[in-house]
């Protein structure tokens, strides 16, 4: 059963798509600089980790497999954290959900900046699991909204939706704005992480949580 949101529909939506913005911008640091590896769409790495049962794929499974794990992990914190206050104080659940996240990544992004964790080394797999458990908390909270298309991590049944309730397909095509608002926005957010990466990469993992930090507030204040 979704849980009511305390704030209206629409800035309900609004927050959501800014979490749809920040994983955009991360996943495009965890592609392009930290390996072939996903911290917030798990389907890729489910499909990598397939590899690990043929040889000689040329991938290292070993970030696939930590991302994973990680991403597992914060889905039980953030499952257990709305659970514990969710359905009772849903400002007070969002708030500590989502301040999770916003401070895991100005940490990661601290750490990585200072040359703490080194994007390239062993120590990249810290850096890993952790923007793999905040992106957990994000998508087990966000998806407690009951939204399907904003769980705002996963774009494929958003696509198929767009298809199948589209005027070709015989559809009305309901929630069909919605539907590619959602997919703009994953997108934009990949076109900006990927501009700003080869720049510079703490700063847009920065970045990032102060995106996070904007839909609390508006789930907080609005």
């Amino acid at each position: 059963m979704a849980v009511a949101s305390p704030i209206s529909h629409r800035r309900t939506v609004a927050a959501l798509l800014l979490l749809t913005f920040a994983t955009g911008l991360v996943d495009a640091v965890s592609v392009l600089v930290l390996g072939r590896v996903f911290v917030a769409n798990m389907t890729g790495n489910a499909i990598f980790l397939g590899f690990l049962f043929v040889p000689s794929t040329g991938f290292d499974l070993t970030a696939a497999i930590v991302a994973v794990t990680g991403f597992l992990l914060g889905a039980v914190i953030g499952g257990r954290l709305f659970r514990i206050f969710g359905e009772k104080r849903p400002r007070h659940w969002l708030t500590i959900a989502l301040g999770l996240e916003a401070a895991m990544l100005l940490v990661l992004a601290a750490l990585g900046g200072l040359g703490v964790l080194d994007y390239y080394g062993a120590s990249k797999l810290l850096l890993i699991a952790g923007l793999a458990i905040a992106f957990g908390v994000q998508n087990s909270s966000a998806r407690q909204f009951g939204i399907q298309e904003l769980y705002t991590t996963v774009l494929t049944s958003t696509i198929v939706g767009i298809g199948v309730d589209s005027r070709l397909a015989g559809g009305t095509g309901e929630r069909g704005r919605l539907r590619y608002g959602v997919v703009f926005v994953m997108i934009l957010g990949a076109v900006v992480g990927a501009t700003l990466t080869p720049i510079m990469v703490a700063p847009v993992i920065a970045f990032a949580g102060i995106v996070v930090l904007a839909s609390l507030a508006l789930f907080r204040y609005g």
